[in-house]
């Protein structure tokens, strides 16, 4: 959810479980008001809030240590996301998540768990191999600062893509929680939209595994095959490890809880 979501956050609530992870974005266009109340709705209704953490949006170590202040202030900086950020420049210390991390300033205000990014799809615009090595020290970085790990990954359209991923993470020796991104129900349009921007795999032959044709744009489509396909190549594997989703909602916090309602319904 964005700042901005609390009334669909309230909608929603009752089609939530209780403790679901519920993550605060940090927008270049919301202030710290905005976050942090964010941030308090979620937990005030009984989920985990996840604010972000915007590396490169950081303006100064004190922005960083006033955010994380605010959030233990009112119970929800025990879980952050940590990512670099948009902006071509960084605009302050921080040019990366990795040198958030290492600070040791998270621990100083209750954080115990941090999320990381993962790109089962590559990235437009940072190499493969570069995308793993920070994986890995992220990952290792986390070990030394005593903080949980989750890695966290951007959205797929492609469960073989993501299932290759899975065991690639564990092939180098990292067993933290794979958090899979996921797209909940939304329009075609909006969804191709957004692969386009953030550089996720959308071509014919994938979309249409997935459960969609970019000849018919009108519609809308749920994650569906997506979920069902991407768990049973999960459980064939005996070195996956913890495997969860973290669902996009592109189409809206109450469609995406209730998708995921009645998707559950369906499989018992």
């Amino acid at each position: 959810m964005t700042g901005k979501d609390i009334p669909a956050l309230e909608e929603a609530r009752h089609t939530i479980p209780a403790g679901t992870k519920i993550n605060v974005t940090f927008l270049g266009n919301e202030d710290l008001e905005m976050r942090v109340a964010a941030a308090q709705a979620v937990r005030e209704r009984g989920f985990v809030p996840v604010p972000h953490i915007s590396a490169r949006r950081l303006a100064s170590e004190a922005q960083l240590e006033e955010f994380l202040q605010r959030l233990q202030d009112v119970g929800a900086a025990e879980h952050v996301f940590v990512v670099g950020g948009d902006p071509a420049e960084p605009e302050g210390p921080y040019s990366d998540s990795l040198s958030v991390i290492r600070s040791g300033i998270l621990q100083r205000y209750g954080v115990t768990e941090v999320s990381i990014a993962g790109y089962p799809e590559g990235h437009p615009d940072i190499p493969e191999e570069v995308l793993w090595r920070h994986l890995e020290d992220k990952s290792a970085a986390l070990r030394e600062q005593g903080l949980g790990a989750v890695i966290l990954t951007q959205f797929a359209f492609d469960s073989d893509a993501v299932a290759d991923w899975v065991h690639r993470v564990r092939e180098r020796g990292i067993n933290a929680e794979l958090r899979i991104g996921t797209p909940g129900p939304a329009g075609i349009k909006r969804l191709i939209g957004f692969a386009r921007r953030f550089g996720v795999g959308a071509n014919a032959m994938i979309v249409k595994k997935y459960g969609f044709s970019l000849t018919n744009l009108m519609g809308t489509a749920g994650p569906d095959r997506f979920v069902t396909n991407l768990a049973d190549l999960i459980a064939r594997d005996p070195a996956a490890g913890t495997v969860k989703l973290h669902f996009y909602t592109f189409g809206g916090l109450q469609a995406t809880a209730q998708w995921v309602q009645d998707y559950l319904d369906d499989r018992s």
